[in-house]
């Protein structure tokens, strides 16, 4: 068998057995979202085994520490994953919802329910904490699901699909989640032309993959693009919130995609700020690199270049400008951002609320780190990526954000004159 016909044989599968995932029951697909977390965490050991695998091979080929930490399953994390299924399992269950019931003067009730999309396709790098949680949502919004892992995790994902499945087998579902058993480039473009099998393809890693799936694909795509997120510093902003926002923007986990890049900061407040946040960037090991304004406050500040301004670092790397006025910063990110997360630092209402009206970004944070735009930290339970895409989401995608509607008609024998 090919590797061709064995990916559309996996794709069939799945279409298949999604024919039915609509048709259970909130309780039933509660007890499979718990039952899967109770494997997660007995296979701890086993998990750890196989993602050391992927670590000495990330290693040897030298991948940056923040793309290591993106691909590390420590013990905590690996907890977080069966909690991240138990919370989606506690949320409301969106499938089969009535979002609008009207009524027409011919008597015809119209109603728009909740449905699945069908077979969702994910392509992604790095974070084998995907396979997880986009399993959580596809299954509990009623979808099926194939998966394509990037070649760093591959021994973490193929695992943990295994352990998976063994939640789903004994309800005859085994292929309501599949994962592309191979690392080959080629079968990325193949997933991305299966419109007979796929009703969606959402791609979740860097700009090369993203602009890749979307130039060859038929199938719709939901693009999960760069997150090239900025925080912009106003001159009433309050000295100590701006330094810890931008430190856990940097900071914290610098490989994510909600980490902050680049730092605008008013003029009218550089001399108070610059000095201090410099030291606190270079303390954490932070390189920096600023404009002019910005390298005459430390000589450890490298000079900056447009390209900086445009790049996801996805490291320790952060880019310093200091601006003129509100009006210029929000020029800076409409020119060079990626519609992913922005956040203002001030304490004027009326500078705030430009600033949201003004930038058309997945979230704008008000006084608040850019990690904050994450599906658990906005009470989505989990997400399967944050999408740049403003159709058919945006933003963080959570099991509501998985579904579409269709209108539902009841009538009394009428008939259209």
């Amino acid at each position: 068998m090919t590797k061709q016909s064995s990916l559309e044989a996996l794709a069939k599968a799945t279409k298949q057995v999604s024919r039915g995932l609509p048709n259970l029951t909130t309780e039933s697909k509660q007890r499979i979202l718990r039952e899967m977390a109770a494997v997660i965490e007995t296979s701890t050991d086993e998990i750890r085994v196989a993602n050391e695998k992927d670590l000495r091979a990330a290693k040897e080929k030298g991948l940056s520490s923040a793309m290591i930490d993106r691909l590390t399953l420590t013990p905590d994390r690996i907890k977080g994953m069966a909690d991240s299924l138990r919370e989606v399992a506690e949320l409301p269950d969106p499938v089969g919802e009535i979002v609008e019931t009207r009524t027409r003067p011919n008597g015809l009730k119209v109603q728009r329910m909740r449905i699945p999309l069908g077979v969702i396709g994910v392509i992604y790098e790095s974070r084998p904490n995907v396979t997880v949680e986009a399993t959580a949502l596809c299954f509990y919004a009623g979808n099926g699901l194939l998966l394509r892992g990037g070649s760093e995790a591959f021994h973490s994902n193929q695992l943990l699909v295994r352990l998976l499945k063994k939640a789903l087998e004994s309800q005859g579902l085994t292929d309501a989640v599949n994962i592309v058993p191979t690392t080959s480039r080629e079968t990325v473009d193949e997933m991305a032309r299966m419109d007979e099998y796929l009703d969606v393809i959402i791609p979740r890693g860097g700009e090369g993959l993203i602009r890749r799936v979307k130039r060859v694909a038929t199938v719709p795509v939901i693009a999960h693009y760069k997150g090239n997120c900025h925080v912009y510093i106003d001159d009433s902003a309050d000295l100590t919130k701006a330094r810890n926002i931008v430190i856990n923007g940097k900071v914290q986990r610098p490989g994510v995609c909600n980490a902050v890049e680049t730092v605008l900061i008013h003029k009218a407040i550089a001399g108070k700020l610059l000095p201090l946040l410099l030291n606190d960037l270079h303390e954490k090991g932070v390189e920096v690199r600023g404009c002019e304004r910005t390298r005459a406050y430390s000589e450890k500040v490298l000079p900056v270049t447009d390209e900086d301004y445009a790049t996801e670092f996805l490291d320790l790397i952060l880019a310093v400008r200091v601006v003129d006025s509100l009006e210029e910063a929000i020029d800076h990110i409409r020119k060079y951002g990626s519609n992913h997360t922005e956040a203002i630092v001030s304490e004027t209402p009326g500078n705030q609320d430009l600033f949201i009206k003004s930038l058309d970004s997945s979230a704008i944070m008000v006084n608040a780190s850019t990690r904050f735009n994450d599906g658990g930290q906005l009470g989505l339970g989990a997400e399967i990526g944050i999408s740049t895409t403003k159709l058919h989401a945006f933003g963080p995608m959570g099991v509501r954000e998985l579904t579409t509607t269709k209108f539902v008609v009841f009538g009394e024998g009428q008939v259209r004159n």
